[in-house]
């Protein structure tokens, strides 16, 4: 029988982020990525909605409009500062910087541009202003665990590595 997407299963799917306007690939994943639907946000819902009713071996795009998921871009998020105030370890384009405001607030920025004397960060998430198609592959559907509905996705056994070491939590 075969199962199809819908609440507390186990889905394991590998996906793509295509900028429309381009036809680039702006992301992917690697490995694939397992969930439960219906009980993990791991993506929007704007996307995980149209999984709903597929089955393993189905190939979708889904075209997004990611002002409607991140909301617009906001240039005020945007920093230039002197590169000498900026240690040396985040001097990478693409490196994130993680940064706290006075009332506590965590944002995190991306290094986007860097020259002999400057570095800009950029505090939008990168898909902001952007018209993008997940493009996804099913690779299984199967009832989930009751273990894994509680989680959200899938328990990993700990690596035999780490097994036989005596570590003390602290």
């Amino acid at each position: 029988m075969t199962e199809i997407i819908q609440d507390n299963k186990f889905v394991e799917l590998t996906y793509e982020v295509i900028d429309q306007k381009t036809g680039l690939r702006l992301s992917h994943v690697e490995f694939p990525l397992g969930y439960v639907h219906g009980t993990n946000s791991v993506m929007s819902s704007a996307v995980t909605d149209e999984l709903v009713g597929k089955t393993a071996g189905d190939i979708i795009e889904v075209p997004i409009d990611c002002n409607k998921i991140y909301g617009p871009r906001d240039e005020t998020l945007v920093f230039t500062d002197n590169i000498e105030n900026v240690p040396e370890d985040y001097r990478e384009v693409g490196m994130t910087i993680h940064m706290e405001s006075a009332e506590g607030k965590q944002r995190s920025f991306i290094v986007t541009r860097i020259d002999d004397k400057t570095l800009t960060v950029d505090g939008n998430n990168p898909l902001c202003g952007r018209e993008v198609i997940f493009k996804l592959e099913i690779l299984s559907v199967r009832d989930a665990t009751d273990e894994e509905i509680e989680f959200g996705g899938a328990i990993v056994e700990e690596p035999e590595a780490l097994k036989n070491l005596n570590m003390v939590p602290i």
